[in-house]
């Protein structure tokens, strides 16, 4: 193709290559937040790079704003993907969550500086990427989910998202709106992160202490468990609620395998905690905290969703 070239393979350059993947991190980021799937967004990001290496020089030039062509294609791509996404979950085995991030300084293994991933594929850590948030968008449609998070996480215009979901700017402003009142209404009074961190702290100090009536404190009366196995890994198949019954779920995990270990770690932006077993981590856990109760736990187990945690 000309003279382009793929990074690593020498010779001469294409001089928009570089601009071109600069724009990697921003593809994962959107791809991330559409799917919830590390692993789905960069396989977007791959395909949205192969259509724009599919093109002849000349056609590649009359695109204006290449950036803005690579999201607009990784978005309808992953416009399709959450079309059939739903029919997949159907056959996954048990509880389906959003694939864990951790903190970019602790990528990999738990180590600040980590040098497992390449920092272009990192994503990016704000409210848009808390366990909540993510849980949220997963009750949403297709359309619903693509609108919202293009106009009101990327800041895109109606008009332009109406190019993407092929529906009016009315229709998109709508769905954005609907959106925006799931969020409303599941979202729990704000936390900071001084609380979140020690609520964390005292659950951690009750796991490993195997205090019953401590865990039972710092847990909200309705608190709900779910866990993700993906039938790769053992987990429960249905979501646990009441905080008696979380407990004793959570200290039979700690009776029945003594040599695990909890870590305090950053999970997709917030404090949460990791189970380790000699040092690799076997399961990444989300906390949703309001106040100083802990209100949902997410435990995610599937190994498939957690290489960014165990690759060193």
């Amino acid at each position: 193709m000309g003279t382009q070239t793929e990074p690593g393979e020498g010779g001469p350059v294409d001089p928009s290559l570089g601009a071109i993947m600069s724009e990697r991190r921003q593809l994962i980021n959107l791809a991330y937040r559409l799917l919830g799937s590390l692993a789905d967004a960069e396989d977007v990001v791959q395909e949205t790079y192969a259509r724009w290496y599919a093109m002849t020089p000349k056609q590649q030039a009359a695109i204006e704003a290449p950036g803005g062509w690579l999201m607009k294609v990784a978005s309808r791509i992953c416009l399709d993907q959450l079309g059939s996404a739903r029919a997949r979950r159907e056959r996954y085995v048990g509880e389906w969550i959003p694939e864990p991030v951790p903190d970019p300084a602790e990528w990999a293994d738990g180590r600040p500086g980590g040098s497992a991933a390449d920092p272009a594929d990192r994503v990016t850590l704000d409210e848009s990427i808390n366990m909540a948030f993510l849980v949220v968008l997963e009750s949403m449609t297709p359309a619903e989910r693509v609108a919202f998070v293009l106009h009101d996480v990327f800041r895109y215009s109606f008009a332009e998202v109406a190019e993407i979901v092929g529906r009016t700017p009315a229709a998109c402003r709508q769905l954005a709106s609907s959106a925006r009142r799931r969020l409303r209404g599941a979202q729990a009074p704000a936390t900071s992160v001084e609380q979140r961190t020690n609520v964390v702290r005292d659950f951690k100090q009750a796991w490993d202490a195997k205090d019953i009536v401590a865990l039972i404190g710092i847990l909200d009366p309705d608190v709900t468990a779910v866990s993700d196995g993906g039938g790769r890994a053992r987990a429960a198949l249905h979501p646990i609620s009441g905080r008696e019954d979380v407990a004793h779920h959570l200290l039979t995990i700690a009776t029945q395998a003594p040599d695990l270990t909890m870590v305090e770690r950053t999970v997709n932006g917030q404090p949460g905690v990791v189970l380790q077993l000699d040092g690799v981590t076997v399961s990444v856990m989300s906390l949703d905290v309001s106040g100083d109760r802990i209100t949902h736990i997410w435990g995610i187990r599937n190994p498939d969703k957690l290489r960014p945690w165990t690759a060193g």
